[in-house]
């Protein structure tokens, strides 16, 4: 088993970043209220636990066959004999996405299903994956 991790580049750090001033800005303007009623603040904290979750959380790995990934509420695993195509540095703007970068890979498995990754490195996985099933097609 290997573990890979995510990508953390880009617009992930801008939303973590300003999740974490937003709360202290509005506490520190409207002091009185937060002191009276504390619990108005959850609202605010709520989405700095989600980013916080998934970018913690994101990572990929390689186990019995299988490519596991896994990104806050997004789960899943994929028989790499199932894998037909890897697109390498690429990236896709919809669909499923347990990623937190650009220039990722694009995993095209089954008949018609697709998933975005972006892990660390990326030639490394392919060339893991590549180990256990050699039929991937790799495409630039």
């Amino acid at each position: 088993m290997k573990i890979y991790k995510a990508n953390r580049k880009g617009l992930i750090n801008y939303l973590l970043i300003g999740s974490l001033i937003l709360p202290i800005v509005v506490f520190f303007l409207e002091k009185n209220t937060f002191t009276e009623k504390p619990f108005i603040i959850l609202p605010l904290l709520s989405p700095l636990a989600l980013i916080f979750w998934i970018y913690f959380d994101t990572s990929y790995k390689i186990e019995n066959n299988e490519f596991i990934y896994r990104s806050g509420f997004l789960r899943g695993k994929i028989g790499i004999p199932n894998i037909k195509e890897i697109l390498k540095e690429k990236t896709m703007w919809s669909g499923i996405k347990p990623a937190l970068a650009r220039n990722g890979l694009i995993i095209k498995f089954n008949k018609y299903d697709e998933i975005y990754i972006a892990p660390e490195n990326n030639n490394e996985l392919i060339s893991d994956l590549l180990k256990v099933n050699s039929e991937i097609k790799i495409t630039e």
